[in-house]
């Protein structure tokens, strides 16, 4: 096997838990820290908090789903589906930030 994997710092899938709010409502949300570090490249490039991140995403999923089964298993998906599409993900910050900046010209004018 590729020592690759074998040699991963364990403190790698060490879970943690992570207070955070949705809707006003305290929950915790326990993930290896390897997605924590993840969860917070994307935030980070979304320009926004962790927290704020898995806010913003959980109301979206609910408003076109309906529902998450299971939060920490949707945040784990979100972290694999970011690494194999972040080129894709870049494109679309770099125009949602655009459109963002151009509202921003239009209501000062």
């Amino acid at each position: 096997m590729c020592s690759l994997f074998r040699t991963q710092d364990p403190a790698s899938y060490a879970a943690e838990t992570r207070a955070i709010r949705l809707h006003g409502h305290a929950t915790s949300i326990r993930l290896e820290s390897a997605f924590w570090g993840i969860l917070e490249e994307i935030a980070l490039k979304e320009q926004m908090s962790v927290a704020r991140f898995i806010g913003v995403l959980h109301d979206e999923v609910l408003g076109s789903d309906g529902e998450i089964a299971n939060l920490a298993s949707f945040l784990r998906v979100t972290c694999t589906h970011y690494l194999r599409n972040q080129d894709l993900h870049a494109q679309q910050v770099a125009a949602r930030l655009q459109r963002e900046a151009a509202e921003k010209v239009a209501v000062v004018a």
